[in-house]
């Protein structure tokens, strides 16, 4: 792998103009293919396998009419303070809003009466209209958004509480301040890290390079494949984060190697031949990860996963190619202030000047097991809030108290109970028209039966007979466990039904799509864990050949990614702290964070991992005994990782600012998890470890070690290269081991 990549580098450092106008060209088309590209992207979610998703079908394809793709909203309207809203006064405000909806677009189907439609509230302070579009939400232009607001003012000016919710009505524009600012503060990073505008500007324009290309590719899919804005933020976040770090790593190693006194054209193809293997190999634990979320069988999170592996997939291809042709052009200018420094300082070099680098892994190594469990303790304490981790799918509940929508919300909470902004459907269906209809008659009573039930409607059938929809509104609300028992007893009923009769009865509804989804991310997550675990497991056995490295890499993962999830809970579900990160609303955490966030932790832990622990492995394959390999890789590899995990809080925090939940969430969780990961657990805990196994920590079992291929990540062969080959020589016999990456 060395050896390959380092050719990589010697061509793409000779060839530079080549390789840049190749990127050039490829950025330029893909980017020119998503300008045409119309993005229809949708919002839905499907959830193949579970009966909520095959209710859903059903109705789609006997009840099409019903399930429209039109844009809806909801117009909830509330009189004043003692007063009812059929009164004179108050009904001739309603109406006029009725009126100002109707002529607010063109688009509109229909306006409906809540007198004639029945939905006033029985203390008939509250009533709602139904709106709904002749095309969907995406299609709605500024002006029809503009229409809704100006009829609730309306309202509003004549006294009335009038609010809104609904796909209708739009969302707050996306601001890219938070995510400059991250990108600010990488670039800062990058500047105090290397001394040298050149260096920091390198991995940042790479970085963008590659952000580029990925993200211009997954617009010009995202009308074919349907992608959510989710997917497109998902992708441009990792790919921003690994794309930097990825060119950090070699542009960092080609300053040492030009330490170590190579010419430009060497130390770049050797960067590429030791950290560019670091990078691929990283790189592909990565894409394990993400691309392992496939296996939830969840379309939007597979959609995600795949995009961001995408991403890495260009990240890696990016700075093995590009960042050696950049450094053709800027050989001398790279070196910043270590050149000054290097031309200053005599032939017999003072001693090694004590860092807070030093001091800590001498520290870590003197009490290695104090650090240890200390260190574990940490992480388990904040792990703690994770016990009561509840999950759930985002509604207009979950919206900002000062939203339109969440106002709505707490309207029709307050005036038709807490279960009505969550009801359940019911489907009943039978090849005989006869039988549905008997089956949906016994099975309503036998519903309304049971406890924590509001309201039943009469069955209502489609034109064949052979379908009815049962709605049935909760006297709890969505999330509570008192709706969820309800969704079981209905189901449980339905079984029955079944058995006795033929015909076939399932629950869906928002609320019970979001019951399922958690019970398929609760089945899933063990065989994930266990599908990316192994894989990436194999990937480290061949990087460090070892098996207790990896056994060691795959604990500390764990310790990071439960600890994450339990700020994760602290803050967004209990709300400790939410004010600083802009959180206006606690609540659920998204059902498929968790899968999410295990993915994506896990590739970028054993980014690190691999990155620190292959410059120690590095030195003990040239002849130092553990605890000096332990010393020297610390030393060489902790300023850069330092900065690398530096760059990845600053561009995940950046993502705290949006208007996203699920993104607001993961740029919180993936800024802790990578701070976390790169200082308690990769700095202290693993030279913890290792100093404690010694060289027990090196050995690989003899019939393991012959099956399993050289991929020579440490650039062995590199340090033998002949200089009577053809082939530039090295300064010494051995490079010494004083460059970072």
């Amino acid at each position: 792998m060395a050896t390959f990549l380092h050719r990589i580098g010697r061509f793409a450092f000779r060839r530079r103009w080549l390789v840049v106008l190749l990127w050039a060209v490829v950025l330029g088309a893909v980017g020119a293919v998503a300008a045409g590209t119309t993005n229809t992207a949708s919002a839905g979610l499907s959830l193949p396998g579970t009966e909520s998703q095959r209710a859903f079908d059903l109705l789609d394809e006997k009840f099409p009419a019903a399930n429209a793709e039109g844009a809806s909203a909801r117009v909830v309207v509330r009189a004043p303070e003692g007063q009812r809203i059929d009164a004179a006064g108050n009904r001739a405000a309603m109406e006029k809003v009725l009126t100002e909806l109707k002529g607010s677009s063109s688009r509109i189907a229909q306006v409906s009466d809540p007198f004639a439609a029945k939905t006033v509230s029985a203390d008939g302070f509250t009533a709602y209209a139904q709106v709904t579009y002749t095309v969907g939400a995406a299609d709605l232009t500024d002006a029809d958004h503009t229409g809704i607001d100006e009829a609730l003012d309306a309202g509003r000016d004549k006294g009335l509480t009038v609010e809104a919710s609904g796909d209708a009505l739009a969302e707050p524009e996306q601001s890219m301040t938070a995510e400059a600012i991250g990108f600010l503060l990488a670039a800062l990073v990058l500047v105090i890290t290397f001394g040298s505008l050149v260096a920091a500007g390198f991995p940042l324009l790479t970085a963008l390079v590659g952000v580029g290309v990925s993200t211009s590719v997954i617009t010009a899919v995202s009308a074919t494949f349907q992608l959510d804005s989710s997917t497109s933020s998902l992708a441009s976040m990792l790919g921003i984060a690994v794309g930097i770090d990825y060119a950090l790593f070699i542009v960092s190693r080609y300053r040492a190697e030009r330490a170590d006194g190579y010419d430009a054209r060497e130390a770049a193809a050797r960067a590429n031949g030791t950290a560019g293997s670091a990078v691929v190999f990283a790189g592909v634990t990565v894409i394990i990860a993400l691309a392992g979320l496939a296996v939830v069988n969840l379309p939007l999170l597979t959609a995600m996963g795949l995009a961001a592996a995408g991403a890495v997939v260009i990240a890696v291809l990016v700075a093995i190619t590009l960042v050696p042709a950049l450094l053709s052009f800027g050989s001398e200018r790279v070196l910043g202030r270590a050149r000054k420094r290097a031309a200053a300082v005599p032939a017999a070099a003072p001693a090694a000047k004590v860092t807070v680098g030093r001091r800590w892994i001498a520290l870590v190594m003197r009490r290695p097991a104090a650090v240890l469990v200390l260190a574990v303790v940490a992480l388990g304490t904040l792990a703690l809030p994770a016990t009561d981790l509840k999950l759930g799918l985002p509604d207009d509940g979950s919206k900002a108290p000062s939203s339109t929508q969440r106002k709505a919300y707490d309207l029709l909470s307050e005036s038709f109970g807490p279960g009505f902004n969550g009801p359940l459907i019911v489907t009943v269906d039978d090849r005989t028209p006869a039988t549905a209809a008997g089956t949906a008659a016994s099975l309503g009573k036998d519903i309304a039966a049971l406890p924590d039930v509001k309201g039943v409607s009469p069955a209502a059938f489609n034109k064949a007979g052979d379908t009815a929809i049962i709605t049935v509104v909760p006297g709890s609300g969505p999330t509570t466990d008192a709706t969820k028992d309800l969704v079981a007893s209905i189901r449980s009923l339905a079984g029955k039904s079944h058995a006795e009769n033929g015909a076939r009865a399932m629950v869906t509804g928002t609320t019970a799509l979001n019951i399922d989804v958690s019970d398929k991310f609760s089945a899933a997550i063990a065989p994930y864990l266990v599908l990316v675990v192994g894989l990436a497991f194999l990937v480290l056995i061949l990087v460090f050949r070892s098996i207790l490295v990896p056994v060691k890499a795959a604990l500390g993962f764990l310790l990071s990614v439960l600890a994450s999830l339990g700020s994760l809970v602290a803050v967004f579900q209990w709300g400790w702290l939410k004010d600083l990160v802009g959180l206006e609303q606690t609540g659920p955490i998204m059902s498929l964070m968790p899968i999410l966030l295990v993915g994506i932790v896990f590739g970028l832990a054993m980014d690190y991992q691999v990155f620190l622990v292959t410059r120690m492995r590095e030195a003990y394959v040239h002849g130092a005994d553990p605890r000096t390999a332990i010393e020297t890789g610390f030393h060489h590899s902790a300023k850069v990782v330092t900065a690398a995990a530096l760059i990845m809080i600053s561009v995940f925090a950046g993502f705290i600012g949006s208007h996203e939940a699920i993104i607001k969430a993961l740029g919180f969780a993936l800024a802790v998890a990578v701070a976390l990961d790169a200082f308690v657990v990769r700095m202290t805990i693993v030279p913890a470890v290792l100093t404690l196994l010694g060289k027990h920590a090196w050995t690989l079992p003899r019939w393991v070690d012959r099956i399993l291929p050289e991929v020579d990540i440490e650039g062995e062969k590199l340090a033998r290269r002949d200089p009577a080959a053809g082939q530039d020589p090295a300064p010494d016999a051995v490079p010494q081991l004083s460059g970072r990456y």
